[in-house]
């Protein structure tokens, strides 16, 4: 199982020489990729631009959107914009996508809510035929540039419900779990399968998932406080989650061999807490 570490692109108060730090000493080893996240109503960098700007400082590392929320972007534009990125890094960009479920940020957008999941399947669609160089339609001719993996970036769908999971079959490379017990990622992902299946696609879908961390000593409090703030809205589940943290190198080692158990591709490793100690305590146990 591969290893990525989440950029501190959402923790208040980062700026982006502490960003390019974190994406060049990612990119020096042992990660296999670097993430980011997307809201609208948060003081977080936004993801694809955070990403090129990681893209000119490294040069093996994967770029990994976890994941931009679509449904609140234009998809030509949008399909542009990754097959750009996809096209300056040489191919890495790994576009996580998902609708979003937050409505201050459909009202910032500006974005309709409603219908979200139906615009996004018809987004789908339409960065699928932007990135094969088809023409849009009979007055609309192809889009560009050629991104740099055939066919466009990989395409990881997040979400929770049986819907969203399944859109991986159609419409995606993989499953992108958010963070939550193995087993229970394990019964999503039997779902992402299914799709899969029924879409008659060889092989199986890429899993990929998610662990919020912090390591030293304090760090874990502080991460938590930082998790129950960023999911305020959600009430008493923002508690459940802030505990949920991997606060220790026992605990993060016990986290990277429960979902290796399951089979995950993947794992990402996101930061709840400033400072590229995190990165270099983290690096250390993944060596």
């Amino acid at each position: 199982m591969k290893i990525g570490i989440g950029l501190p692109a959402a923790l208040p108060g980062t700026g982006g020489a502490e960003i390019l730090e974190w994406a060049r000493k990612a990119d020096e080893g042992p990660f296999s990729s670097v993430s980011v996240i997307d809201r609208i109503v948060f003081p977080c960098f936004e993801p694809m631009i955070t990403l090129a700007v990681a893209a000119s400082v490294t040069q093996r590392v994967r770029l990994t959107s976890t994941l931009v929320l679509a449904s609140l972007r234009n998809a030509g534009v949008l399909a542009k914009e990754a097959a750009t990125l996809d096209a300056f890094s040489g191919g890495r960009l790994t576009l996580g996508l998902g609708i979003g479920r937050r409505e201050d940020d459909f009202r910032a957008a500006p974005a309709p809510y409603e219908g979200r999941g139906r615009r996004f399947e018809e987004q789908l669609d339409v960065m699928r035929k932007v990135w094969s160089g088809e023409a849009l339609s009979e007055d609309v001719g192809p889009v560009g540039p050629t991104p740099g993996r055939p066919g466009g970036p990989e395409v990881l769908i997040g979400g929770r419900d049986r819907r969203a999971i399944s859109r991986v079959g159609r419409w995606a490379d993989g499953f992108l779990a958010a963070p939550a017990p193995p087993q229970d990622i394990a019964s999503q992902y039997a779902i992402a399968e299914e799709s899969w299946r029924e879409a008659g696609r060889q092989g199986k879908p890429r899993l990929v998932g998610m662990v919020y961390y912090a390591l030293g000593q304090g760090a874990a409090d502080e991460g938590a406080d930082y998790l129950r703030d960023y999911y305020s809205q959600l009430g008493p589940a923002a508690n459940v989650i802030a505990q949920g943290i991997v606060g220790s190198p026992e605990a993060a080692k016990d986290a990277i061999r429960d979902c290796s158990s399951i089979g995950m591709d993947e794992l990402m490793m996101l930061p709840t807490v400033r400072g590229i100690d995190q990165l270099e305590r983290l690096a250390d146990l993944v060596d």
